[in-house]
């Protein structure tokens, strides 16, 4: 049942950030050795400040002609989500659905604020019912009415 997990039992550990200020080359790199589509951007504090997706890099800066090696990661990053690792399930699957995300920073409140894992829509069909699953597929993937 999704109400006796938390986001720290489903979530993936030990994320690592891509830089602020960083180059969106390095961030794909990043990426390509990860084997990871999304990567969280820290800021100079060493604390969450956005995320960063490969369709990020190739749509805001790719399509538009511009050279990765010569943009910010810092200034592609969008709204910022993030639950608390103490958050259930059904929280993690509300702001999910609410905001149609795929992957969700994971944040230990308690710790000191520290990014401590990232949810995404694989570790959501190793963790929770079919029925879960279909019904956070309709409300994400759901086109605009």
């Amino acid at each position: 049942m999704a109400g006796a997990l938390r986001a720290r039992d489903i979530m993936s550990a030990g994320v690592q950030c891509v830089g602020a200020h960083e180059s969106l080359l390095q961030a794909a790199r990043m990426m390509r050795d990860l084997k990871v589509g999304c990567l969280p951007i820290c800021g100079d504090n060493n604390k969450l400040s956005g995320v960063i997706t490969d369709r990020d890099i190739v749509v805001k800066c790719c399509a538009e002609g511009i050279d990765p090696a010569t943009v910010q990661a810092g200034t592609l990053d969008g709204p910022l989500y993030w639950i608390d690792a103490a958050a259930d399930a059904s929280e993690v699957l509300a702001t999910m659905e609410a905001h149609q995300i795929k992957r969700l920073p994971v944040i230990d409140v308690a710790g000191g604020h520290r990014l401590v894992g990232m949810i995404t829509e694989a570790n959501l069909a190793k963790n929770l019912s079919d029925e879960q699953i279909a019904e956070f597929a309709g409300r994400v993937y759901a086109t605009a009415r």
